[in-house]
């Protein structure tokens, strides 16, 4: 287990530094970084120009350039926004526990209305309770998160007046974003816990337990579902990564104050150390969820940790 963990570990830290790596890559190729930051008549004038790329240390090769901003991140120096003048590691810090909430809440959505449907709908295939619940799971996957969002502010905000349309504060605030948020997922994990049920329901090891006379219901949740559990667990904590880095569109129609938001602005003004610390801090976010995920199959499944 100890070399499992420890071949995750390097890996994890190869894939931050290759991200590290494209993301400063990527903001020097975008534009001109020198250019942005002063007005277009001062642009014009070589001196300023020439003055402001050394003070910022543009004048040197990319190489030395990304050593010294690898060497700030190790220090805790992501750079200071050109549009916020602030610490771009504070903004986003300032921003991620909205995000974080909403996603979590999300989250909870996706598995406690996903995966009971997707069980019912595998103990009694082909029944109208099954095709119900197909038909959901298709309608659901086909739907875009911006398309049920507004379908719920036009429902239960301005025709029946029940949930607020914007903004942040107590519960009723949180239902609409984390259900348009939710939808897919919802969906998706209905479909595969369902189909991943039917082929665990059919494997030898359950019709024994059943003629043991274990009790149907620990048949189902104890065994079938643990056994069901790795690719459910694979497209869950997918979805929660999805939640927190693509959440830009349902933050924006509710007017979220969250990293999506804060993306937007940054894009909008061209403020390259805000998008660099926001595409940087969620991606090494994934590598981390990721390498959780699997350390938990490891802990689920013996099998894959010797492998």
């Amino acid at each position: 287990m100890k070399r499992y963990v420890a071949v995750r570990l390097g890996l994890a830290a190869i894939t931050v530094v290759g991200i590290s790596i494209i993301v400063f890559s990527l903001a020097r190729l975008s534009g001109d970084v020198a250019a942005s930051l002063i007005p277009p008549e001062a642009a014009r004038n070589p001196e300023t120009y020439a003055r402001v790329k050394h003070d910022l240390g543009l004048d040197r090769s990319y190489p030395e350039q990304y050593l010294i901003w690898a060497k700030n991140l190790l220090h805790g120096d992501f750079g200071r926004s050109i549009s916020f003048h602030d610490s771009t590691l504070s903004l986003y810090a300032k921003k991620f526990p909205y995000t974080l909430r909403i996603a979590a809440v999300a989250f909870v959505f996706s598995v406690l209305i996903g995966i009971p449907i997707g069980v019912t709908s595998s103990l009694r295939p082909g029944s109208i309770w099954d095709r119900a619940a197909t038909g959901f799971a298709l309608l659901g996957q086909a739907s875009p998160s911006f398309f049920v969002a507004i379908l719920l502010i036009v429902l239960l905000s301005v025709k029946l007046r029940w949930l607020p349309t914007s903004g942040t504060g107590g519960p009723s605030h949180y239902l609409m974003p984390a259900l348009s948020l939710s939808w897919f997922s919802i969906a998706a994990l209905a479909r595969l816990t369902r189909s991943a049920m039917l082929e665990v329901l059919d494997r030898d090891h359950i019709k024994l337990a059943r003629l043991n006379g274990v009790p149907e219901r620990s048949i189902i949740w104890r065994h079938a579902l643990k056994n069901a559990s790795i690719p459910i667990l694979t497209l869950a904590s997918l979805q929660f990564v999805f939640f927190i880095s693509g959440s830009v569109v349902v933050e924006t129609i509710f007017a979220w104050p969250g990293i999506g938001q804060l993306s937007i602005q940054a894009i909008r003004s061209r403020d390259y150390p805000m998008v660099q610390t926001i595409v940087l801090i969620t991606s090494s976010l994934v590598v981390l969820l990721t390498l959780a995920v699997d350390l938990t199959y490891a802990w689920i499944d013996p099998r894959i940790r010797y492998r």
